[in-house]
């Protein structure tokens, strides 16, 4: 007879995009900088005539998660315990849907989300087929009570080609009571049949008020320090808007990051090698994957807003200058270029696992090239 398995044997498997430091979209109570579209949702649900499938568009980090988990505890709430103005997606946070969402126990909801790979100890890079099909067995079962049943797809841009096909078929035909929210930042990948079957709702990247709120709301939650006030000026510029690219920032020490690389660009056409190699230590290992993805992540919109300072295109004054000095009318295309060599050498470089430190020694000596002309 075989034993059952002990605690020490069970794998503790990490939750796929969460954000260490700060509480999930699943558990974020507040939705800041949304008000409007959350209470359209309220409106068209309390209405009885809501459309059984929902496109949330937006960039990344702008609240996408966080208002399909307010709608989803809404919609499965019992109906007392819903705004009875009908003018938001709050219900108590103690509810019995509330805390059955937060743990995904409730068996009125369904999420579809990058499945984790046992043997590779990682993540997949798609929401596979296979994860689509448990949709129809969720279906299946008969809403009992007039009770409401709510998929959550996060994301849909994952979705590979016959994910997305087995999905669209339980979106043609969606039995009676059922809602399906399909997050996205790119919604122009999607299958056009896909799109055609849903209503959009388009996040708009959060002011800067609500920007801070949302950052604050976060940290104080897990008692973590917030930014002081010459941080929040870096901070607001580097997030355009996105909550979740702030905290990231924050909590991983991207503004000094930031800084580092904003030296090194300074110092052009001449490129300080030995930064460089320092920087590339720190940031190449599997250990240091995040910091890797921040740092190229961070280089990139540097060399956009270069780009955009060079063609005269409103940025910080910091850019402007440089641009002033490294992008003449000359060399902007040549800039351009850069742009989209360091983002698909960068891409190639994770699909094939090649050597990180190569690769970021090989951008900036493609930046050194591109400064001196």
């Amino acid at each position: 007879m075989a034993r059952a398995p002990a605690a020490q044997d069970i794998e503790e498997i990490p939750e796929v995009d969460r954000l260490e430091g700060v509480p999930h979209p699943r558990a974020t109570l507040k939705l800041f900088g949304h008000e409007a579209v959350e209470r359209s949702l309220a409106e068209a649900f309390a209405s009885g005539r809501m459309h059984h499938g929902w496109l949330i568009a937006g960039a990344e980090g702008v609240g996408k998660a966080t208002l399909a988990y307010r709608f989803a505890r809404h919609v499965l709430a019992a109906p007392p315990e819903r705004d009875p103005t009908h003018q938001s997606l709050e219900i108590p946070a103690g509810s019995p849907a509330a805390r059955q969402v937060l743990a995904l126990s409730h068996p009125g909801l369904l999420v579809l989300r990058r499945p984790w790979d046992h043997k590779a100890k990682r993540h997949l890079q798609i929401v596979s087929v296979d994860e689509v099909r448990r949709v129809r067995s969720f279906l299946a079962h008969t809403s009992g009570g007039g009770d409401w049943r709510v998929v959550i797809v996060d994301t849909a841009d994952q979705l590979n080609v016959n994910a997305a096909n087995a999905l669209l078929k339980s979106l043609e035909e969606p039995p009676p009571q059922t809602f399906f929210l399909l997050l996205t930042s790119m919604p122009g990948r999607l299958l056009p049949t896909i799109r055609s079957r849903c209503r959009v709702l388009d996040l708009q990247p959060v002011s800067e008020t609500d920007l801070r709120r949302a950052v604050l709301a976060a940290l104080a939650s897990e008692e973590v320090a917030p930014p002081g006030p010459d941080d929040w000026v870096r901070l607001v510029a580097l997030a355009e808007g996105s909550v979740r690219r702030a905290l990231t920032l924050w909590l991983g020490d991207g503004l000094k990051l930031d800084a580092r690389l904003r030296q090194i660009i300074a110092g052009l056409p001449a490129i300080d090698w030995q930064a460089v190699h320092a920087l590339a230590d720190e940031t190449a290992s599997q250990a240091a994957a995040e910091k890797f993805e921040m740092m190229f992540d961070l280089l990139l919109k540097l060399v956009s807003r270069l780009v955009k300072a060079g063609a005269g295109l409103p940025t910080g004054a910091e850019e402007g200058r440089l641009a002033g000095r490294l992008v003449p009318d000359a060399r902007l295309a040549t800039w351009a270029e850069l742009w989209e060599t360091i983002a698909r050498e960068k891409s190639e470089a994770q699909a094939l696992n090649l050597d990180r430190k190569s690769l970021i020694l090989q951008t900036f000596g493609r930046i050194g090239a591109a400064a001196r002309g």
